[in-house]
C-alpha cells in the first residue's frame, strides 16, 4: 500500500511506537526492544537511579552508592547533562545487546524509563549528537540469571545488515512491475473497446497487484501517486481534476450508468487516464532498477503496509466505487509476507514473536478469505455484519500491533 496524503497521493507517515521501555511523562524516542511493560515505578522506590548522560559523566549514578543492582525491575531516571542532545543505550556487555535505547534526550532533560534485567553485565553508552561515543562504567547485575517477562535486549541492526535484505526484496519487486504492466496494459485495451464488465474485472487484477507491492513506495517517488494517488481533501475521485491513476478509473468504471456491459458512458471518460496509467507503470518499470529500496526503510514499510490499511482500507476512505477494500487488504497482507521474507535473517534471532506475528498474518489472511466469493470478488466493507467487522478489526490489529516491533528492531541504531 502506498503512502497518501490530502494533495495528491499522500505520503504516509508511521505512528510513533515506543517498544519494550516506558517513559514516565513525555516519550523521549522508540526504543528497540519488542515488548511492552507496565508502567514506569516513580524515581526514589526500591531499584530506582538517577543516572547522568553526557560525554564526561555517561551511566554515573547506576548502581547509586555503589550497591550492585539485583535482577528484576530498573527503575533509570536518565538526565542529559551535556549542552547538546545525546542518545543513550542500556548495553548488554557480553551480547552487545541493546536493552533501552533513549533517543533525542535534550540538553538538561530527563526521563524516566523502566527494563527488566537478568543477571548479568551492562553498560551505559551515550552518544552525542556531534560527538565520540562514550560508554559507562560496566555494572554487575547480581541474582537470577532468568527473570519472568525479562526485557529483550536486540543486537542493533546496521545498514550493512539490511543492504542484502533490500536487494533481494527489489528484485523481487522488479520480478513483478511486467506483470503489471501486461495488467494495466488489459484494462486499457478494455476500457477503449467500451467494454465495462471486462475492464472492471482487469482494473481488479491490475490494483491487487501493485497493492501487493506496498513496501515499495517510498523508492516509487512520484510515480505512486500518478498510478495510485487518492483525490485531494474537498474532492471524491470523481470530481478532482487533477487525480490520476487506479482511483480516477475506478470512479469512473463504477460512476452509476443507464446500463451494462458494453455501455460505453462510463469507459469512454476512462480511456485518457487508463493511458495515462501505462504511461506511468512503462516509466516506473524502466526507472525502478536505478531507484531500488532504501535499505534504512524496508522494515518501517514492512509494518506501515498494514497500518496504513488500517486508515485507508479499512476504513473505506480509499474506496472510489469498486467496493473492493477488502481486496485490497489482503494484497496488503501478501504485500507485508513480501516485505518480511528478506528480513527474516535478521528478525529470527532479535524478535521472539516472529512465529507469532506470522501467525497473526495467517488469522488475518482466513478472516479476509471468508470474504472471498467463488467468483473472485469480495463483500463489501459496509455490508460486513457486526460479528465479522469485529473480527476483521480485531485480526487486522492484532497484526499490525506484532509488526510493529519489526520497523523498530530494523531501524539501524549507532554503535560507534
Amino acid at each position: 500500500m502506498s503512502a497518501r496524503s490530502d494533495a495528491g497521493r499522500p505520503r504516509r507517515t508511521a505512528v510513533a511506537v515506543t517498544l519494550g521501555v516506558l517513559v514516565a511523562g513525555a516519550v523521549a524516542a522508540a526504543v528497540v526492544v519488542p515488548r511492552l511493560l507496565p508502567h514506569a515505578a516513580t524515581p526514589g522506590s526500591t531499584g530506582a537511579y538517577t543516572v547522568g548522560a553526557g560525554t564526561d559523566v555517561c551511566g554515573t549514578g547506576w548502581p547509586g552508592g555503589g550497591t550492585a543492582p539485583s535482577a528484576g525491575t530498573q527503575t533509570l531516571r536518565i538526565r542529559n547533562t551535556s549542552v547538546a542532545g545525546v542518545e543513550v543505550q542500556l548495553v548488554g556487555r557480553s551480547s552487545g545487546a541493546v536493552f533501552l535505547d533513549a533517543e533525542g534526550l535534550g540538553s538538561g532533560a530527563a526521563h524516566t524509563y523502566r527494563v527488566r534485567l537478568a543477571r548479568g553485565d551492562y553498560h551505559f553508552r551515550c552518544l552525542p549528537a556531534d560527538g565520540d561515543p562514550v560508554d559507562g562504567p560496566v555494572v554487575h547485575v547480581s541474582g537470577a540469571a532468568h527473570v519472568s517477562d525479562a526485557t529483550p535486549g536486540v543486537v542493533p541492526v546496521t545498514r550493512d545488515d539490511l543492504i542484502p535484505a533490500a536487494k533481494t526484496y527489489g528484485t523481487w519487486i522488479e520480478s513483478r512491475l511486467p506483470v503489471l504492466l501486461g495488467d494495466v496494459r488489459r484494462l486499457d485495451d478494455d476500457v477503449h473497446a467500451g467494454d465495462r464488465t471486462a475492464a472492471r474485472v482487469d482494473w481488479r487484477t491490475a490494483h491487487v497487484e501493485y497493492e501487493q507491492l506496498g513496501a515499495a513506495y517510498g523508492a516509487f517517488g512520484d510515480e505512486d501517486t500518478a498510478i495510485n494517488g487518492l483525490p485531494a481533501s474537498g474532492h471524491t475521485a470523481l470530481d478532482d481534476p487533477h487525480l490520476t491513476g487506479f482511483h480516477r478509473i475506478e470512479a469512473l468504471l463504477w460512476a452509476p450508468t443507464s446500463g451494462a456491459g458494453t455501455d460505453t458512458a462510463g469507459t469512454s471518460a476512462a480511456t485518457a487516464p487508463a493511458d495515462a496509467l501505462v504511461a506511468a507503470v512503462q516509466h516506473l518499470q524502466q526507472t525502478f532498477p536505478t531507484a531500488r529500496v532504501d535499505p534504512l526503510e524496508i522494515g518501517l514499510r514492512a509494518h506501515e503496509i498494514l497500518e496504513n490499511a488500517v486508515q485507508f482500507e479499512a476504513t473505506g476512505r480509499s474506496d472510489a466505487g469498486s467496493h473492493t477494500s477488502l481486496a485490497t487488504i489482503d494484497a496488503n497482507v501478501a504485500g507485508t509476507v513480501h516485505a518480511l521474507d528478506p528480513l527474516r535473517g535478521i528478525l529470527r534471532t532479535r524478535y521472539p514473536e516472529l512465529a507469532d506475528t506470522d501467525r497473526a498474518l495467517a488469522t488475518l489472511r482466513t478472516e479476509l478469505e471468508r470474504h472471498r466469493r467463488p467468483d473472485g470478488t469480495w463483500t463489501a466493507l459496509d455490508a460486513l455484519g457486526r460479528p465479522d467487522r469485529e473480527r476483521l478489526d480485531a485480526a487486522l490489529g492484532d497484526a499490525v500491533e506484532r509488526l510493529a516491533p519489526v520497523a523498530a528492531i530494523c531501524d539501524p541504531r549507532r554503535t560507534s
